[in-house]
């Protein structure tokens, strides 16, 4: 039988995950602005007004907590696509790696999912954007992705490639919020496109 501390353990643990979903899907609806953490509290079913600064702290403090939730499992997805694409000097096994960490992780959320729209928000707030920069900085994986990326464009320039980066970003994030929108989503098929499209933008001629 679970002594009183780990049942408590537990139903903190709940508690804390049950207002992190809703507040990425208020996030995603509504943008980080509009939503404030007593309308997260009250819609997660919380009796106390307050619970979301008891847990997380400040807005800020929860939208981190949000990001960090969904960070590590697609590092988990790039440690597998690092292993398969060692060694390659092909631009577009790189480009792979960095859709298919995201996409791979939308369809492994199932429908509906709201990280997609929820990212894409971020986006539109510069603070909230480098909160979130600097959460995917700290990532290992993510790291070794980029680099070995960077290493295939040797003749790039570095103002260029890190203009191409933030193109590149920018068109996943908003494509597959795009898509998630929809509802019916075919992530297979939305990463084949994006895997095309973010090719194409690094092997693009430079006219700087």
């Amino acid at each position: 039988m679970m002594s009183s501390r780990r049942v408590r353990s537990k139903q903190v643990e709940q508690t804390r995950d049950r207002m992190l979903r809703t507040a990425e899907r208020l996030f995603a609806e509504h943008g980080v602005a509009s939503v404030s953490n007593r309308q997260i509290s009250e819609a997660s079913g919380q009796g106390n007004n307050a619970a979301v600064n008891y847990h997380f702290g400040t807005k800020s403090d929860l939208v981190r907590a949000i990001v960090r939730r969904h960070a590590g499992p697609m590092e988990e997805i790039r440690r597998g696509l690092l292993e398969r694409y060692a060694g390659s000097g092909e631009v577009r096994d790189w480009v792979t790696c960095v859709v298919r960490s995201i996409t791979d992780h939308l369809e492994a959320l199932g429908s509906p999912s709201w990280y997609a729209r929820f990212a894409a928000q971020l986006m539109t707030e510069p603070t909230l954007r480098e909160l979130a920069a600097a959460e995917i900085a700290e990532a290992p994986m993510f790291l070794a992705v980029l680099d070995a990326l960077h290493r295939c464009l040797p003749d790039l320039p570095e103002a260029v490639r890190r203009e191409r980066d933030d193109m590149a970003h920018t068109l996943i994030v908003h494509f597959c919020a795009q898509r998630e929108r929809a509802g019916t989503v075919g992530w297979s098929a939305t990463a084949a496109a994006l895997i095309d499209a973010i090719d194409g933008l690094y092997r693009a001629p430079t006219h700087q």
